[in-house]
């Protein structure tokens, strides 16, 4: 008989935003497959929580998956987790899941943590649609096809960008969306400096751009419709 492959959400910032069903989950689990081994850890640790974990990350997924597919298939629960949030939205877990579900492995998706939600529903911007797109493509021409082709569809357009590149690509979203399009830029969720800089395109370029320092991973969300009576 195989074992179950547990999908967990950890907290994509604070600690205590974890549910009691995912702490009994890695309590009673065999093994957990982690994104950082070091990351999980200090989640682990602060629960008291120890178990035999293996790395499970982007570049070593492929080569790793029929493995933990193999400790499944002899029997042993696995918990897949990520470094926050919940696996294999925009992080390594889509490969292991569908090897499970291929296979006849029962998996187990817990509800939780999710910074797309999360900020989604603290953008102010519509929530009864919306499309999420992950990591855009880093090259403008090919971003911009992208940006041009979510916008097409009149629903809140959400995906994660880098500290590094926020400036570049608000920039290209003024292009794309116009400048009185909404945006909001959710930065640090859930953690001590969260923040929500909302406002049209231009408003919150002119906002970025005059800061010294940029720290923190960004959710960007835009709202397409320029008129929201139109919506």
């Amino acid at each position: 008989m195989s074992g179950i492959l547990y999908v967990v959400p950890t907290p994509i910032g604070n600690l205590e935003d974890i549910t009691l069903r995912a702490l009994r989950v890695l309590k009673e689990c065999d093994m957990i497959a982690c994104e950082d081994t070091r990351q999980s850890l200090k989640l682990l640790a602060h629960y008291g929580i120890s178990k035999p974990l293996v790395s499970f990350y982007s570049y070593n997924q492929r080569r790793r998956a029929p493995q933990i597919t193999d400790k499944l298939l002899s029997g042993l629960k696995v918990a897949l987790v990520s470094d926050g949030g919940t696996p294999a939205v925009s992080d390594p877990g889509y490969i292991l899941v569908h090897e499970a579900v291929e296979k006849g492995i029962p998996v187990e998706v817990l509800p939780g943590a999710s910074a797309v939600i999360t900020a989604l529903v603290g953008s102010g911007l519509p929530t009864d649609g919306f499309i999420f797109c992950g990591f855009l493509k880093r090259k403008p021409g090919k971003m911009k096809k992208e940006l041009a082709g979510c916008a097409s569809f009149g629903k809140t357009v959400i995906f994660y960008e880098s500290p590094r590149r926020i400036i570049k690509t608000v920039e290209i979203c003024l292009e794309i969306f116009g400048e009185t399009a909404k945006i909001c830029l959710a930065r640090e969720l859930t953690k001590k400096f969260e923040e929500h800089i909302r406002g049209t395109i231009k408003e919150v370029y002119e906002n970025i751009k005059s800061r010294k320092e940029i720290l923190g991973e960004f959710v960007v969300l835009i709202n397409p419709v320029k008129d929201e009576r139109a919506q």
